[in-house]
């Protein structure tokens, strides 16, 4: 049986997480794996770990353990939500997946900076997910200073882009099509 790995690409805020539970509910057999609730969890259970500089590599530890476990003990298709916005990241990420025999779908959320910022100032998230920042504003004046590559048709078998936050009923009805048509 052919798995699928859906990523999300965006910055915070681009409705990500709202889209990735949407299509999981959607999808027989999936499950949102989302480096937000490890970091979370992290945060309130073993913050004297976390390391004070550099990349957070306790989370990215818990992310790979839970990616590996769900690639090995289950069948689920699996839906990365994470803002996946290095490529060289997403390459050796989604090169793992095929070697697994995933196929693979990026959704990327191509969204204007004024949406985000206004959802970014209106917002009631939890911020028990930072481990530097003070502010969601924070982190995305941080990932527009990024000089991220946005995802390109070659990096997956498929890829779609959403550019209007009220098509991705549709999109996710493309995804299930996909899944039904291993």
């Amino acid at each position: 049986m052919d798995r699928l790995v859906v990523m999300t690409v965006e910055k915070t805020h681009s409705g990500k997480t709202t889209f990735a539970k949407q299509l999981e509910a959607a999808l027989q057999q999936a499950i949102v794996i989302d480096q937000d609730n490890h970091a979370e969890f992290i945060n309130k259970h073993y913050k004297k770990l976390r390391p004070i500089e550099g990349p957070n590599t306790l989370k990215f530890s818990v992310t790979e353990a839970i990616v590996n476990y769900a690639t090995e003990q289950s069948d689920f298709h699996i839906i990365l939500s994470n803002s996946n916005m290095n490529k060289s990241g997403r390459a050796n990420l989604l090169r793992y997946f095929h070697n697994k025999g995933f196929k693979s779908i990026i959704v990327y959320f191509d969204l204007p900076t004024d949406l985000l910022k206004e959802r970014v100032i209106r917002t009631h998230r939890s911020k028990a997910i930072f481990r530097s920042a003070s502010s969601f504003l924070e982190v995305l004046e941080k990932q527009e200073k990024s000089s991220e590559i946005q995802p390109s048709k070659d990096e997956a078998n498929y890829i779609f882009v959403i550019k209007d936050p009220n098509n991705t009923a549709g999109i996710i009805q493309q995804i299930i099509a996909i899944s039904d048509f291993r």
